[in-house]
């Protein structure tokens, strides 16, 4: 099965529609927060509103910041980028009371898609423990014999149907939606990245690995 090829107004379109569902909700809680500063004399409910828009703007802009690496251009072509600049825009989207991060890799700069994949993968790894737990990322190697490795163990642990396939750029029915093009689109980085990606779930929990493709399997002239 050949990889789908979608119409770039399509992609750009797509991810665009999943940036703002992840904002939408903590942009939200601050407009209702505001709603009730203006209406509100009882000072507890005035302190819970100013709570409420301290936390939703942190989740706002965790988010965005987050965004900013993951899908956004990130510099010009061929730029680099520190991978200490993606642990911490993934520890302040992951790390909560109910998700850990462990980050097991050295500060160094490197190719933006590289970064780019990586951070895609932590999104992958995160959805598999829907009710928490543990992500542990390792960053091995150098150049081009880079690889990466993520395990996420948690209650559940599970890959959503379909999310392989996406993956590898083949969806079901040759179709990709809104809920999908996440993980579409993590395979379009790998491929530019020239890496290959694999998924395994176990009763253990979900292992993703990334690693040089062969040459076969890298688009030519791939640019994310």
């Amino acid at each position: 099965m050949s990889v789908l090829a979608l119409d770039p107004l399509d992609l750009a379109a797509l991810l665009c529609s999943r940036v703002c569902h992840d904002v939408i909700s903590p942009v939200g809680a601050i407009v209702n927060g505001l709603e009730v500063l203006e209406d509100e004399k009882d000072a507890d409910m005035r302190a819970f509103a100013i709570d409420l828009i301290k936390k939703s703007a942190r989740t706002a802009s965790a988010r965005l910041q987050f965004c900013r690496l993951a899908f956004g251009a990130a510099g010009s072509a061929g730029a680099s980028i520190d991978t200490g600049d993606a642990e911490n825009v993934a520890r302040g989207l992951f790390s909560d009371d109910r998700t850990k991060i462990v980050w097991n890799a050295q500060r160094v700069l490197m190719p933006k898609n590289k970064v780019k994949l990586i951070l895609n993968l932590c999104i992958i790894a995160a959805a598999a423990i829907p009710r928490g737990g543990v992500i542990e990322v390792t960053i091995t190697g150098e150049g081009d014999d880079t690889s990466f490795r993520l395990d996420a163990k948690g209650p559940n642990a599970r890959l959503a149907h379909g999310i392989p396939a996406l993956v590898a750029g083949e969806p079901e029915n040759d179709a990709v939606d809104a809920h999908g093009i996440q993980a579409f689109y993590t395979g379009l980085v790998a491929r530019a990245a020239g890496m290959g990606v694999n998924l395994e779930a176990s009763p253990e929990g979900v292992v993703i690995t990334a690693a040089k493709a062969p040459v076969a399997e890298v688009a030519p002239d791939a640019s994310i």
